[in-house]
């Protein structure tokens, strides 16, 4: 059970109508390492993982949610104002064509997301360690983001979000090491 608070995870600020940076941003909203891929792949994964870490996958899960919230107000915010031609300018006509001003889950290129971008080996460890890899791929992705924009109030919430990233990878290498562990202890039946 959930309680919402009516409030983002961290405060989205932008100083400018910036539709090309929306554009690079919808990477980490429907690409193949953003949020709705983070989020979905750890809930699914929590069902064939030990007892001992189905809470971090249900917690780390839902604050990914938050994240995708969070992606979703600084799209929406950088393009609210933006004309036909503006949006055109950054290289999404084609999403103006199909959506309007409304977001859509695809990547910076326009690629619709897919399911094909999580994964549930059903083994913990190389589903940890795949984890890991996509907490490490989307910190890499926030910090590039953050070297493409002058904006210093949009680069304050995309630090929160790349600080998020680090926190969750090296929770997800303590569960390793407690999965690693766990399967060492010799077991008396």
């Amino acid at each position: 059970m959930w309680v919402y608070e009516k409030k983002l995870q961290y405060p989205v600020r932008v100083s400018k109508c910036d539709p090309m940076m929306a554009k690079f941003l919808m990477e980490q909203y429907g690409g193949a390492d953003g949020e709705l891929a983070a989020a979905l792949r750890y809930l699914n994964q929590r069902y064939s993982i030990p007892d001992k870490v189905i809470g971090l996958l249900t917690d780390i899960g839902t604050e990914e949610f938050a994240h995708l919230e969070m992606i979703a107000t600084m799209i929406y915010k950088l393009t609210k104002d933006a004309t036909p031609d503006q949006l055109k300018a950054a290289g999404l006509g084609d999403h103006y064509a199909a959506h309007d001003h409304a977001l859509f889950y695809q990547n910076a290129s326009g690629v619709p997301w897919t399911a094909t971008y999580i994964q549930a080996k059903g083994d913990p460890i190389a589903d940890l360690y795949e984890d890991i890899a996509a907490e490490e791929k989307a910190r890499a992705t926030y910090q590039w983001l953050i070297d493409m924009t002058d904006d210093v109030d949009l680069q304050d919430s995309l630090k929160f979000l790349r600080e998020r990233e680090v926190v969750h990878s090296q929770r997800f290498r303590e569960a390793v090491e407690m999965i690693k562990s766990d399967r060492q202890q010799q077991k008396i039946f």
